[in-house]
């Protein structure tokens, strides 16, 4: 489990990224994280890992206080969180095999990082994560090589192995198109189920936050204003978090025609 207690971030300029946000994930929980741009997403993330250090509040990961660790101890526990980013953060120039395995050198000695030695089961698992994600024709490719939702699908196998007890996951689908972000989140989801796996996920598409998430957390200028099912957040809640909006007409407009549905369909299916 993954618990939040009055966690605030204030940044050296004086801006309050957070205030006192509690929360708790359990396992196997799929949680979207959604709110306007500025809102404090990607920042809550980062204070989990403490790529962003959080000013007050504490943060438990299991039994392990996380805020509460010396360096050397933050690096041990990082191998239990996994982490998908926005811009894959893969290295260009490894393969994607390469990719996959640097998720376990938090788990190798330094030197045998620097040369790149990984285990039989190391190498099996990459092998194996590689065809749960579909790109088991790719391992030997570079990571240049490869379309953005390639990529991702490459950031979601290394996340997994680390086999980590937690995903933190920072808008998997914002460069990607309606198709591929559909089937990424529909990756990580499977992932979490398959694996018990608890996932907080900062995503701007409300819709895609309603289908593949078990609860939706909105945060609002650091605050979490909305914090339950994907079935209640009507348009009082969305209007609460984003501000006013038309919701019903946008809804409308994000709704393809028939007609639209079926060609993109045919498309899909090279007809």
């Amino acid at each position: 489990m993954l618990k939040l207690d009055n966690v605030s971030k204030t940044y050296k300029t004086g801006d309050k990224a957070l205030h006192n946000v509690c929360l708790e994930v359990s396992a196997g929980q799929v949680v979207g994280l959604i709110g306007p741009s500025g809102a404090g997403k990607s920042t809550l993330i980062r204070c989990i890992n403490r790529l962003v250090e959080p000013t007050q509040g504490s943060i438990t990961l299991g039994s392990t206080d996380l805020t509460k660790l010396n360096r050397r101890d933050l690096r041990q526990a990082r191998r239990r969180i996994g982490m998908i980013f926005q811009e894959y953060a893969l290295v260009e120039r490894l393969t994607v095999m390469e990719n996959v395995l640097s998720g376990r050198l938090g788990y190798v000695p330094t030197w045998r990082s620097w040369f790149r030695k990984f285990s039989p089961e190391d190498i099996a698992l990459a092998h194996s994560l590689l065809d749960n994600v579909g790109l088991a024709d790719h391992y030997n490719k570079r990571a240049d090589a490869l379309s953005g939702g390639q990529r991702q699908r490459v950031g979601i196998a290394r996340a997994l192995e680390q086999n980590p007890e937690l995903l933190l996951v920072d808008e998997p689908t914002a460069s990607l198109d309606p198709k591929t972000s559909r089937q990424i989140m529909r990756l990580i989801r499977a992932a979490c189920q398959e694996r018990n796996l608890p996932a907080i996920i900062n995503i701007h598409d409300v819709m895609l936050a309603q289908q593949f998430s078990d609860r939706i957390i909105g945060l609002r200028a650091g605050k979490v204003v909305f914090d339950g099912s994907p079935e209640a957040l009507s348009d009082e809640v969305l209007t609460t978090i984003y501000g006013d909006e038309d919701w019903t007409q946008l809804r409308a407009d994000a709704t393809p025609t028939q007609n639209e549905a079926t060609a993109v369909l045919d498309l899909a299916e090279g007809v």
